[in-house]
């Protein structure tokens, strides 16, 4: 079974969000479908969009799970983007998490320490 996920997050501001978004995930998007969308591919067919839609702004709530959390966390802070929160589960399970400038919240979440 293939697998394909879209994961949609609703922004104010396009240009705003483009910018934090290419910081964030450290790459611009794979494609741009028109002048109110752009589309970032995380890993083969699994996409993370923004798109323009002021009434929903600040109301995703998104978490990717990485096998590369620390370096993850380094790199977005070498571009200058810090978390909001950080978390550790009972279980060992670790959970960063961002704010775009809308609110919206995009976690990146990995395994224990070993």
């Amino acid at each position: 079974m293939t697998v394909d996920l879209f994961a949609g997050v609703a922004v104010a501001d396009f240009e705003r969000s483009l910018a934090w978004y290419e910081r964030l995930i450290g790459e611009g998007p794979a494609f741009v479908p028109n002048d109110v969308e752009a589309v970032w591919e995380l890993a083969e067919n699994r996409y993370l969009f923004i798109e323009v839609r002021p009434e929903h702004a600040g109301h995703a709530v998104h978490t990717v799970f990485v096998d590369d959390l620390d370096a993850r966390i380094e790199a977005i802070a070498g571009r200058g983007i810090e978390p909001a929160e950080r978390e550790t589960y009972s279980n060992g399970v670790r959970k960063v998490t961002y704010r775009d400038p809308d609110g919206n919240e995009i976690g990146f979440g990995g395994g224990p320490v070993e």
